[in-house]
């Protein structure tokens, strides 16, 4: 097995970049989602997973403007706005024009505030989720009568940044080829799932038994936590992708993975992981399993 694709995010839910090599730190690739966008009125760390809110996020892109360094604050940013602007995040006026551009007041952060929180929309797909765990967390509905659940940012991940739950993300090809076949009509692409790594693979869904493991991505060690819960933002239009609720659907239909750390069955593809050991890693570099518990 070896990587077939890096991809790194520098700002929380906008379109990212792809890599030919990386640098896994202790808290996953340097430089993911290293700043993110704040809500001026709530606080909230914006995210895509509450779309009448934050779809638009999708329709950005960004790009260091050089390679981030270990131990280093982050480099800036250039963000290509949806009118194809450019602008940077050390610019003096990037909160204005993320503000104008986005409806309503911003700020661009590079750490976590303390107690910061995202917010997730659950669309109408069924055996998405846990019902218990959506009922506990509901803070509010939409008026499609959709709940939307308030969780801490990075529940799993390093304190201070702005991950839902784990550093890294891992995804098989061969989980989506099999998705392909369960779901022909579906638009199965790696982009809407936001890996950093991709991996080839012969059996699609086998990172379901993955947690527990440990293994290498070239040079870096990896230690797998549990399975990628999907969510809303899998089915937005992002790129060139359509918006598409099927491939969501075919997740929640043909693989739920009981996931012991949050408790319940979910709709699962892919795999979280700790970074175990840093080191570089290539497109190219061999994937093995080291050891298992």
């Amino acid at each position: 097995m070896t990587v077939t694709a890096i991809h790194r995010y520098p700002v929380k839910s906008m379109l990212g970049e792809s890599l030919t090599t990386c640098t896994v730190g202790p808290t996953g690739v340097l430089g993911d989602r290293a700043y993110a966008v704040i809500d001026g009125e709530t606080g909230v760390v914006a995210s895509a997973k509450v779309p009448r809110r934050w779809a638009d996020l999708l329709a950005f892109s960004a790009r260091f403007v050089s390679e981030p360094e270990t131990g280093a604050a982050p480099p800036p940013v250039e963000i290509t706005f949806p009118d194809g602007s450019v602008h940077r995040s050390d610019d003096a006026d990037i909160d204005d024009a993320l503000s104008a551009a986005i409806g309503r007041p911003v700020h661009l952060a590079a750490e976590a505030p303390e107690g910061a929180y995202f917010e997730e929309l659950w669309p109408d797909v069924e055996g998405l989720a846990p019902q218990q765990l959506i009922d506990d967390t509901t803070v509010r509905r939409e008026e499609t009568g959709e709940v939307i659940s308030k969780f801490d940012i990075s529940a799993f991940g390093a304190k201070g940044t702005f991950f839902d739950l784990s550093p890294l993300h891992v995804l098989s090809e061969a989980t989506l080829d099999r998705l392909r076949e369960l779901a022909p009509d579906a638009t199965f692409d790696a982009r809407r799932y936001r890996p950093n790594f991709v991996v080839s693979g012969d059996t699609g869904f086998a990172e379901n038994d993955w947690p527990g493991r440990t293994a290498t991505l070239g040079g870096a060690t990896v230690k797998y936590s549990f399975a990628t819960m999907r969510c809303v933002m899998t089915t937005l239009e992002q790129g060139d992708l359509p918006r598409d609720v099927d491939t969501l659907r075919a997740i929640a239909k043909h693989n739920r993975i009981e996931i012991p750390q949050i408790g319940g069955v979910w709709a699962c593809a892919g795999v979280y992981a700790d970074v175990a050991g840093p080191g570089e890693v290539s497109v190219g570099d061999a994937y093995a399993e080291v050891s298992s518990d």
